[in-house]
């Protein structure tokens, strides 16, 4: 496979960068499900079902959701280089 190509098995899809970026971003906070929830006016299962990537989520919560960790939006949907 050339170098400008990526296999599936490299794809993640957007539900499951978005579930890492805020795992990453919550606990470098040292922030919990509940706490992020709060601060975001989420409800706390929400925060999990999303991390977990079983709940869709909307452009308008992802956009709280980044608001809240004080990063753009962007920040939550790039690939980590981890």
């Amino acid at each position: 496979m050339s170098a400008d190509h990526t296999s599936s098995q490299d794809f993640l899809s957007a539900r499951a960068i978005l579930a890492q970026n805020l795992v990453l971003l919550r606990r470098k906070r040292g922030w919990s499900q509940e706490e992020l929830a709060f601060q975001a006016g989420l409800h706390r299962t929400f925060v999990g079902h999303v991390e977990r990537q079983i709940r869709n989520i909307s452009l308008d919560n992802i956009e709280r959701l980044a608001r809240t960790l004080g990063v753009p939006v962007h920040v939550l949907l790039t690939p980590s280089a981890s």
